[in-house]
């Protein structure tokens, strides 16, 4: 490599900035009379993509309490949230003043177990319920579209094996 080209090279890594933390819910139910998984997906309020409820860090919250925060703020779904994350993807954001960021999020599993008549958002997002299979169509992020189908085969085993949410008291 020249003496030039390591310059040019590490200059761009002295300027490169690390990813932007997000969180956020993938947030599912399971139909009672079928037994059917679906997960909610909404627009984006600035280009209209599908995604699933993130945002960015807020104060005295840990991660999976700001998904949970934003699952209710953007779509208006409140439910259990999962502590342990289910991993993580990244997309490029553009920022109000126009600089472009990449964003690197943190999924966390959210059982939805209510829905909110009206919410912080409300009438900003069109919001949809629908198959992992339907989600991996939809969204743009491959890591993402990684992130449903390994949710899929995930609780495809939990709901096989009838494992209870609950473990009924003796």
């Amino acid at each position: 490599m020249t003496l030039l080209a390591r310059l040019a090279s590490d200059v761009q890594l002295m300027f490169r900035r690390p990813p932007r933390q997000q969180y956020a819910a993938l947030c599912y139910r399971v139909k009672k009379k079928t037994g059917e998984l679906e997960v909610l997906l909404m627009t984006s309020r600035d280009t209209g993509r599908w995604v699933i409820p993130k945002g960015w860090p807020m104060n005295r919250k840990c991660a999976y309490e700001v998904a949970a925060q934003e699952a209710l703020e953007e779509a208006g779904v409140r439910g259990t949230v999962e502590t342990e994350t289910l991993g993580d993807y990244t997309y490029p954001k553009v920022l109000r003043d126009g600089m472009k960021v990449t964003c690197k999020v943190q999924v966390y599993a959210l059982e939805v177990t209510g829905v909110a008549k009206n919410f912080k958002e409300k009438g900003e997002r069109t919001v949809e319920w629908v198959s992992c299979d339907e989600a991996v169509k939809r969204v743009q992020e491959s890591e993402l579209r990684n992130l449903f189908l390994a949710f899929k085969q995930r609780m495809a085993a939990r709901l096989s094996n009838g494992i209870p949410k609950q473990i009924p008291a003796e």
